[in-house]
């Protein structure tokens, strides 16, 4: 069997033996560091399943070490250790790439809860098999490569994660893929569409209750932190939470702990948090409606889905599999699309972006009469394609006129900002993606897509 070791760097000698001691207990052989240079020289010299480090350090912090671990040795999860309340340096962290952060003074049931979390990693890349996924994210295209890759990085976190994207395009597969693909894999993954829920039962449905706190409270009732303990929680449409309902679940999130309505204590819970929404967070902050503190906590990465109409390429592999589902549902044979009709979809502009393809492919494949889909079958003359839409011109309505210099206008900024990032850079493609705060993939597909070269 092999040896799991993991890397203690700290230079404080009682930590040090207190997590030399935990960690043993756990049947796991542990190697110590004061500092940066002399845990780098073991890095050098063992395999370490983990690494937990001090975030001050003599010679250097413990950030400086998470990102050279990052660039040298990716697979090796990397836990940070911060000051009591330091909210700042722990989502430093996480931004980082570390896989979690634990406070001082330390909780050894949580530091245990998290090493395990942290181990189970290894274990899944050795037991998952490249076909026993279930979920699919489907397409080719460079901006959905991309976001693949992303997906993949994330789930070797613990860190809450924003999915912003317009709706229907698919924010809770995305969520859902970064829990399958991470360690709480095998623990409970509890969606919530925040807007369904009435404001006078969000706390209940939170947190739970105990019964007897109020009217009809018949029974003790666990609520969503608690369902979702070990797991996900997913917290979609999260702009529509109330302002008062913010407040709480900001509390939760930063303590790790929720009090049931009626219960004289809080109890700890262990839940990683992902949200989603199709508005804009920055917006409704400046409009006092979401918190900045809130947004602060659950945005400390940021993921965005595209729309399909920025990846049209995908669409003929979207909709074959989308008919073959509606075959198998059905009970009938697989049917095609015709060559005039695929054409059509890939001119479409689908404002509802992959359901609004789902609604119109299951409602073609009802309508059709043989086993080939025809462009009358998929009944697009609601919307316009875009190869269809009139040019601007000085009969164009002021609405369309407003709408396509706006579009004009957001591309030559797009534009402006990469090339001013590029000359900054002397043209390193690598420094300004970091520069502009996006992957190399994304910012190779914005030049080729704005002809900047």
């Amino acid at each position: 069997m092999d040896q799991t070791l993991v890397l203690i760097v700290d230079d404080e000698p009682d930590i040090c033996e207190l997590l030399e001691i935990t960690l043993a207990r756990m049947g796991l052989d542990t190697l110590s560091a004061q500092n940066v240079t002399a845990a780098k020289q073991l890095f050098s010299e063992h395999h370490f399943n983990l690494c937990l480090t001090d975030m001050r350090l003599p010679d250097g912090d413990g950030l400086d070490l998470l990102d050279w671990i990052q660039a040298h040795y990716t697979n090796t999860p990397t836990v940070v250790i911060t000051a009591h309340g330091n909210m700042e340096a722990a989502i430093r962290a996480l931004k980082s790439g570390a896989f979690d952060f634990v406070s001082k003074p330390l909780d050894l049931n949580n530091l245990r809860s998290l090493v395990s979390a942290a181990l189970k990693l290894k274990t899944d890349s050795i037991l998952k098999s490249p076909g026993s996924q279930k979920l699919q994210l489907l397409g080719e295209s460079p901006i959905m490569l991309d976001l693949k890759t992303t997906i993949g990085k994330l789930a070797r976190s613990q860190a809450p994660v924003h999915i912003h994207g317009a709706s229907g395009t698919g924010k809770e597969l995305v969520a859902r893929l970064i829990h399958e693909q991470g360690a709480r894999r095998d623990q409970p993954f509890v969606p919530v569409n925040c807007s369904a829920i009435p404001a006078e039962l969000m706390e209940s449905e939170f947190f739970g209750h105990l019964k007897g706190t109020f009217t009809g409270a018949h029974a003790d009732k666990k609520g969503l932190f608690a369902a979702a303990n070990g797991g996900t929680l997913f917290l979609d449409e999260v702009a529509d939470l109330p302002i008062a309902m913010q407040v709480k679940l900001l509390r939760a999130i930063q303590e790790r702990a929720i009090r049931p309505v009626g219960a004289p204590a809080e109890i700890p819970v262990d839940v990683r948090v992902l949200s989603a929404t199709h508005k804009n967070l920055e917006q409704l902050i400046a409009e006092g409606h979401f918190r900045q503190d809130l947004y602060y906590r659950i945005n400390v990465i940021q993921i965005d889905v595209p729309g399909l109409h920025e990846r049209t390429e995908d669409i003929p592999v979207l909709a074959q599999h989308i008919l073959a589902g509606i075959a198998l549902k059905q009970g009938a044979q697989i049917k095609s699309l015709a060559p005039d009709a695929l054409s059509a979809l890939l001119k479409y502009p689908f404002p509802g972006n992959v359901r609004e393809l789902e609604n119109i492919l299951e409602r073609a494949a009802t309508l059709s009469e043989n086993n080939t889909i025809s462009i009358a079958d998929l009944q697009l003359s609601a919307a316009k394609p875009h190869s269809e839409q009139e040019p601007i011109s000085k009969t164009t309505t002021p609405a369309t006129e407003t709408t396509g210099a706006l579009d004009d206008m957001l591309h030559d900024q797009e534009r402006e900002s990469i090339v001013q990032a590029l000359e900054q850079t002397r043209w390193n493609k690598t420094k300004a993606a970091e520069l502009l705060g996006i992957s190399f993939r994304q910012l190779r597909y914005r030049i080729k897509k704005l002809n900047i070269e």
